[in-house]
């Protein structure tokens, strides 16, 4: 990849998926915890989604549309009534992040990436219940900047956090590379103007990065 000049790319981290472990982990971990099948939590958190219009499962806790209460009242009510499965999340951000390890070597690579001298910030899709959680695996003092849904009112991949994140870092789009495990969130990235690099394998990961801010 080519930075477009002698200045070196801001890197902008997603959090889940990409600084812990994957999210497919978490998903089949947190539904174990409830003692709830995990295509059933799927289903309902997709009932909950179409609501609003979308078949993005978190779009409604992100920016947020909904309350976290307001969402677990939501899934309890449609668990009971489509699979007759009585569960309580109103421990739902705590038991989400429980047994969740970081990526310690992507951390590491984030802390390299700053002592060199590269813009680092960390963009997510965050709602507001989970924010003390994700600060207890990486704290913000980590990053430059941190940018989060629920903050901003908009998330990825819409245009508007790509945007805002290219400002705070005070660089062009083409100067701006995406770290994210969603392959939609790298594709709006790009329709921007970003490089991204979508996540798979913290090796890899880290290769393309040093390639992309040319170290």
């Amino acid at each position: 990849m080519s930075n477009g000049g002698n200045q070196r790319p801001a890197v902008w981290c997603d959090f889940a998926g990409v600084l812990t472990a994957p999210i497919a982990d978490t998903f089949t971990t947190f539904c174990a915890n409830i003692r709830v099948r995990p295509e059933q939590l799927m289903a309902s958190m997709l009932a909950v989604a179409r609501e609003f219009g979308t078949d993005d499962i978190m779009l409604p806790l992100d920016t947020p549309l909904l309350s976290g209460i307001q969402w677990v009242r939501k899934m309890e009510s449609l668990l009971a009534r489509d699979f007759a499965t009585i569960v309580d999340l109103s421990r739902f951000a705590e038991l989400w992040f429980a047994e969740r390890p970081p990526n310690a070597a992507m951390i590491d690579f984030v802390r390299t990436l700053r002592a060199e001298g590269v813009f680092v910030g960390m963009v997510s899709n965050m709602p507001p219940d989970f924010d003390p959680y994700w600060r207890a695996i990486v704290g913000p003092e980590l990053f430059d900047e941190v940018v989060l849904s629920f903050e901003v009112g908009c998330r990825k991949p819409d245009r508007d956090i790509y945007e805002l994140c290219a400002a705070k870092a005070s660089v062009p789009a083409p100067s701006c590379v995406l770290i994210d495990d969603l392959s939609v969130n790298c594709r709006g990235a790009v329709e921007f103007g970003w490089q991204a690099i979508e996540f798979k394998d913290t090796d890899d990961a880290i290769a393309r990065v040093r390639e992309a801010v040319g170290l």
